[in-house]
């Protein structure tokens, strides 16, 4: 099943300090096609400089099935497209890890392929509770693609993402925060309400001081002690030049708020 022509597959607002990037092939599952990965990859190129956070929400009962197996079908050459599609995809994937400013996803219903690795890209998750997070590869005969390998493995561990992968296991939203892979569990009738708060909170706060952050917690799994204390002083001395760190601190010796926003 395929969008008409002339319809986009990814709706963008600001809404404040908030860039919203919306999934929008409801009628799909949100499932993904080369307009899909162009598409989304744009919206994170485009993001406006005065936005703050980034935050993902997929339209619909579902946040994104992973890859249109229909397109995989239709293709005269499945390898090359599919190949294509996985590098078009991890474009997208690299711009969410390497984005310079938060980003955080909202997230609903099924959770399957790609879209893992799309959730496991961002730095902070709210998840429905209804959510059902499936690999799904072995039922079509694939392997996995989108960094949803890298993404299940880091949160579950080898063993239990080996299990869950080469069974066609599910997860549900209560294990997928249990392991790591989520960070935020709600309601689903407040799904969209909390990760917006929530991009907002994150909007008001130091957010280069966060994706410096980002940074040392990410390398932290495949790096000594003595290599992550040397990145953590460097790091923190760039904090404390930053007009953030100044604000922060000055906020601190006054005994006020920080405005970080404008630091």
């Amino acid at each position: 099943m395929t969008a008409a022509p002339d319809r986009p597959s990814v709706l963008t607002e600001v809404d404040g300090d908030v860039w919203r990037i919306t999934l929008d092939r409801p009628e799909s599952g949100n499932a993904l096609t080369p307009a899909l990965a162009e598409e989304l990859a744009a919206a994170f190129a485009d993001r406006p400089d005065q936005t703050r956070t980034v935050l993902v929400l997929g339209n619909g009962p579902r946040f994104c099935v992973g890859g249109d197996v229909h397109g995989f079908a239709e293709a005269d050459d499945a390898g090359a497209f599919v190949g294509r599609l996985a590098r078009d995809w991890h474009e997208v994937i690299r711009r969410v890890l390497y984005c310079p400013v938060p980003v955080l996803a909202g997230v609903q219903g099924a959770v399957a392929g790609a879209g893992i690795g799309l959730v496991g890209a961002c730095d902070l998750v709210v998840c429905a509770r209804s959510t059902k997070i499936r690999p799904a590869y072995g039922s079509i005969g694939f392997s996995p693609d989108g960094g949803s390998s890298w993404a299940l493995a880091r949160a579950l561990g080898a063993p239990r993402a080996l299990e869950l992968m080469l069974t066609g296991g599910t997860l549900n939203a209560s294990e997928a925060h249990l392991f790591g892979l989520v960070g935020r569990l709600v309601e689903d009738d407040v799904l969209t309400g909390s990760a917006v708060a929530l991009a907002h909170e994150i909007a008001a706060g130091p957010v280069r001081a966060m994706v410096r952050t980002r940074s040392l917690v990410r390398r932290a799994a495949t790096r000594t002690l003595e290599e992550q204390l040397d990145d953590e002083a460097q790091l923190i001395a760039e904090s404390a030049a930053d007009p953030e760190g100044i604000e922060g601190v000055r906020a601190f010796v006054e005994k006020r708020t920080p405005d970080f926003r404008n630091a």
